[in-house]
């Protein structure tokens, strides 16, 4: 009797495995039979993702958005989400991922039953206040009023600084960012806080930008990244290694104008199994050997992108700080494709 008991047992184990097996390929296979992969976005944060003068969404996230469809081979439908929105958008299927300046934290990894695949941008929360009103540092916030998007991490940083500044805090919450920005420039609130990427982006949107000013106080850590649901490792595999394919492309110096060229002629064993010119990395992750070229053939590598849509040659011309690669003191950091 005990032996049938482990016999059963076994049974039960390999029917389990291999309905999560069965389950961790459903997204990706959805995606491709669909021919078009839904991506979550913010759409009201200049520099990450925001309508161009001709109408198209535009930005850092928007670009990570259509690497991973081109590594997958499928078209790209952008999804506006605002902060309370994303997070049941993901869950229930309305978007595939998630790529919406969103920070990796404990309870919604875990409590909220999400994966985050990396970090796409590693940030952290600021402030930003008028010029003209004097302020130096945001120990001198006491009393002030802020502006500040609900359904974000953002509520309880600045909850928790005030109150270990000893500070009082009169919140003002929005549930899009663009609400949020037109509030502050209407004098509604003294001061705008979010993270500081965020903040030069709206900042870029203002009528007279060079009048606002954005403190050096650095409250909290947000590493922002990709998301997915829980219960799908396959996609999850497939986010989270677009992601570092673009960054080891930096790393190895592939970038869209040479990528082509270095697949057909690199004698480097790490650019071969990267382009797919050697190794089975592309079958193992359900598409085709040249995910990673494809990838890169229509945004560039990660520094390009970085350079292309927040950094040097763009209007907001973020520094790359904590972005630089490990290789240049920065915290960019991609496992091996080996």
């Amino acid at each position: 009797m005990a032996r049938r008991v482990v016999i059963l047992g076994a049974v039960a184990v390999a029917a389990l495995l291999l309905a999560a097996v069965e389950a961790s390929a459903g997204i990706l296979a959805d995606v491709k039979a669909r021919g078009e992969m839904k991506c979550g976005i913010n759409g009201q944060l200049p520099g990450f993702a925001y309508p161009s003068s001709r109408g198209e969404m535009e930005g850092f996230d928007v670009e990570m958005c259509k690497a991973l469809a081109a590594a997958i081979g499928v078209k790209v439908r952008l999804v506006p989400l605002t902060a309370k929105e994303r997070f049941t958008a993901l869950q229930s299927g309305e978007i595939d991922v998630l790529y919406r300046n969103t920070s990796w934290t404990f309870s919604r990894d875990v409590a909220l039953a999400l994966s985050f695949q990396g970090v796409s941008y590693y940030d952290g929360q600021g402030f930003l206040v008028r010029g003209n009103a004097g302020v130096k540092s945001a120990k001198e916030l006491d009393g002030a009023a802020v502006c500040v998007a609900t359904g974000t991490t953002t509520e309880l940083n600045l909850s928790d600084y005030f109150r270990a500044q000893q500070m009082k805090l009169r919140p003002v919450v929005f549930e899009s960012t663009e609400s949020m920005r037109a509030a502050y420039e209407a004098g509604r609130c003294d001061v705008l806080s979010s993270d500081v990427s965020g903040l030069a982006a709206m900042r870029s949107a203002m009528s007279a930008p060079d009048t606002h000013v954005i403190l050096p106080e650095i409250i909290s850590k947000e590493p922002l990244g990709p998301v997915t649901r829980h219960g799908d490792e396959a996609w999850g595999d497939t986010v989270r290694w677009v992601l570092n394919a673009l960054i080891l492309a930096e790393e190895l110096g592939v970038g869209k104008a040479n990528a082509a060229d270095r697949a057909a002629a690199s004698p480097d064993p790490n650019v071969q199994r990267l382009l797919g010119k050697t190794g089975s990395f592309g079958k193992d992750l359900g598409l085709d050997a040249d995910w990673a070229l494809r990838a890169i053939l229509v945004t560039g590598n990660y520094g390009e992108i970085f350079a292309r849509t927040i950094g040097a040659q763009s209007t907001l011309k973020l520094e790359r700080g904590m972005n630089r690669l490990w290789s240049d003191g920065g915290l960019l950091f991609a496992p091996p494709i080996r």
